[in-house]
């Protein structure tokens, strides 16, 4: 199939994990899939509530063979989504490699960035992972990431993934030393189960041997987003 092709099933996908997060109650984050919205397709990945709700969060950055070889367009609009459990925001894949919107979404609330990602090798992986784990680090929050194996062999140029997911963490005396709080197996396909404590982490953004939030020279530097970031309710 095509990712045109793809984009046709949207509705079958939403249903499924629509379905799914209302049977047992949960928050499901359903990976992204191909949206096509006003002739155009988007990389959009969704939030799915118990209360049969979904949220959408755009892939905002797109890879050069995103573009060429499957049509993707850059997508819109920066999202924490406040649920009763956290403030969360969804980052897919590349869209971690850019430290200025994590810092955006962290000022904005965030507590936990989900990370889907899809990469098909080592040098792709790590490259995602390494800047998700700066990003834990340079923002104190948790930076969940959850990754594709195998492969699609239905599905035109989607070659074989190589992925590991995991739940990262800053470094600190009050999580562990190498900011790794949970991980698979490379290229095993498994549920990695972890507790958070968002408790803990506003705490130690405060106490900790190290504060990025606080530490920042804003007498040398300013960040700031040329676009509101929409702070949505999830129920």
């Amino acid at each position: 199939r095509s990712v045109e092709e793809l984009a046709n099933m949207a509705d079958r996908y939403q249903e499924v994990f629509r379905q799914k997060a209302m049977q047992h109650g949960m928050y499901i984050i359903g990976g992204s899939h191909p949206i096509r919205r006003n002739g155009k397709i988007y990389n959009v990945a969704h939030l799915f509530s118990p209360a049969g709700n979904i949220y959408t969060q755009d892939k905002l950055h797109i890879t050069p063979f995103e573009r060429r070889v499957w049509g993707i367009e850059p997508g819109e609009g920066l999202r924490v989504f406040d649920t009763p459990l956290g403030r969360i925001a969804i980052q897919v894949c590349y869209d971690i490699e850019f430290p200025e919107v994590t810092r955006l979404l962290t000022l904005a609330g965030s507590e936990v960035i989900f990370v889907p990602f899809s990469t098909d090798e080592k040098k792709s992986y790590f490259r995602v992972r390494y800047a998700a784990h700066a990003r834990a680090v340079e923002n104190y929050l948790y930076v969940i990431l959850a990754g594709n194996v195998g492969n699609l062999p239905t599905v035109r140029s989607y070659l074989i993934n190589y992925g590991q997911s995991a739940v990262l963490t800053p470094s600190d005396f009050s999580f562990p030393l190498h900011g790794i709080q949970g991980e698979a197996e490379p290229n095993v396909e498994t549920v990695v189960i972890s507790e958070l404590d968002l408790s803990s982490l506003a705490q130690q953004r405060d106490t900790a041997s190290v504060r990025p939030l606080y530490d920042r020279r804003l007498d040398l530097f300013e960040l700031r987003a040329k676009q509101k970031i929409d702070v949505v309710r999830v129920e």
